[in-house]
């Protein structure tokens, strides 16, 4: 028995290129051996124009008046299969009739939670509940994605998933499910690690179920780490650019000598700055993980906070991206690197030129990348806050001042360091023109 979605063909605008109409979505059922065919139009309605005939859903189900409609027809699908394979195991008469009130049912009862106690994505909406208190915001958004992975993955199937019956042939259909919907190999996998969770979870509520004898490996991830070096940074400190990205540059360069999130250092603010044991520093709490945080700030950041006179004007994230995007370009960082661009609603590798991939990430990662090595780690982990809270406690006072101060001079010496550097690389690039347009002028000729 097969179930399928359509469109009706000869609608009278369907068929014009100028006018579209919403039409009613309907489901066909069929079953060859039985000679059964009936057709059933469903209150769902969608544009003509917004509908995959091939896939038999909306073209963008991620966009949200169609992510709904995409779910209440996955709904549908495990809701009717359920019923038809009911009525034929108990032989019972099947009609159009019968079926068209059933649908009906289902359909006026889209809201409602009807899953199942025992099924998996009953047991994961309950232990989401549990944890929606304890956990970063960042990670229940996460938990959610899991969900509607796995959501989609069962109207694919046409059935829920009972969490007794969760194995290896779930693993396996589930990955050919989510590669021909071009998944990412770490989406894939970190669902199926979260799926092991819950059934973990389970197990601890007393149910049996097959997840010491699920084998999944764990997939070893490339994450493309994309950075300013040091040359870079100061390409960009030294390029003018028009009045209107100037805040965006200093955010740039603050985050690239301070390592923090957008959340964090586009808050800063002039009545976060301290004076420890003489060095300027900036205390604030982490968005993201609640850690108060003090660094002294380098003396770029300084630099800008005295020409300014104080920290820039916030920037909206949508805008700070777009904006040092075109500084990155007028400073012409059009290498060619092989980085991952969102094409439609999936991530695809391809090759860019830099300026292209730059986001606001860029300065936390750059920090860390650049400092590393010729600054002790922990004085690092201290800075970024990346530690567990084990490795916090262990390593890191946050009002330890000795600490602050140390690496306060650490960023002072290696400061002083490229300066010496870039003023004997210009006087060497002064020297080599002033010998250039002695040796022109013996020979009588007048440099270009």
């Amino acid at each position: 028995m097969t179930l399928n979605f359509f469109l009706p063909q000869n609608h009278p605008l369907a068929l014009t290129s100028t006018e579209f109409v919403n039409q009613n979505i309907y489901l066909s059922i069929i079953d060859k051996k039985k000679g059964i065919k009936y057709t059933f139009k469903t209150p769902f309605t969608i544009n003509t124009p917004d509908w995959d005939i091939l896939k038999q859903r909306p073209i963008n189900i991620y966009l949200k008046k169609y992510k709904k409609i995409n779910a209440n027809l996955n709904n549908l699908k495990i809701q009717i299969t359920k019923i038809l394979e009911d009525r034929i195991l108990h032989k019972k008469s099947l009609s159009q009739r019968i079926i068209s009130k059933d649908i009906k049912r289902i359909c006026s009862k889209q809201d409602e939670n009807s899953l199942p106690e025992n099924s998996l994505l009953y047991f994961i909406n309950l232990y989401i509940s549990l944890k929606k208190d304890i956990i970063s915001h960042s990670t229940y958004k996460r938990y959610m994605v899991f969900y509607k992975h796995i959501e989609r993955f069962e109207g694919y199937i046409m059935k829920r998933m009972h969490i007794e019956n969760i194995g290896m042939e779930f693993i396996k259909e589930f990955i050919v499910f989510s590669k021909s919907e071009e998944y990412s190999e770490s989406t894939i996998y970190r669902t199926i690690h979260f799926v092991k969770t819950i059934l973990n979870f389970a197990e601890k509520k007393g149910i049996i179920t097959q997840v010491r004898i699920m084998e999944v490996r764990r997939e070893k991830q490339y994450k493309e780490v994309v950075t300013l070096s040091e040359q870079e940074i100061l390409l960009i400190k030294k390029t003018p650019v028009p009045k209107e990205l100037q805040a965006a540059k200093d955010w740039l360069l603050i985050s690239c000598f301070t390592g923090q999130r957008i959340s964090d250092f586009m808050r800063f603010s002039d009545n976060q700055l301290l004076l420890i044991n003489g060095k300027t520093c900036i205390s604030f709490i982490q968005q993201k993980t609640g850690k108060k945080i003090i660094i002294p700030l380098h003396p770029t950041v300084l630099n800008i906070i005295t020409c300014n006179g104080c920290f820039p004007q916030a920037i909206p994230i949508a805008q700070y991206n777009q904006q040092i995007k075109k500084i990155a370009q007028i400073t012409g960082l059009n290498e060619k690197i092989y980085s991952s661009r969102r094409s439609a609603h999936r991530a695809k590798k391809m090759f860019l030129e830099k300026w292209e991939v730059i986001t606001s990430h860029i300065g936390r990662r750059s920090f860390a990348t650049n400092f590393y090595g010729k600054i002790p780690t922990p004085l690092l982990m201290e800075a970024t806050g990346h530690s567990t809270e084990q490795m916090f406690k262990k390593y890191v006072n946050p009002l330890d001042h000795n600490r602050i101060a140390s690496l306060g001079r650490y960023f002072d010496k290696i400061h002083r360091r490229e300066m010496i550097i870039n003023e004997k690389e210009e006087r060497e690039d002064s020297k080599r023109k002033s010998n250039s347009k002695s040796r022109l002028a013996k020979i009588g000729l007048k440099p270009i």
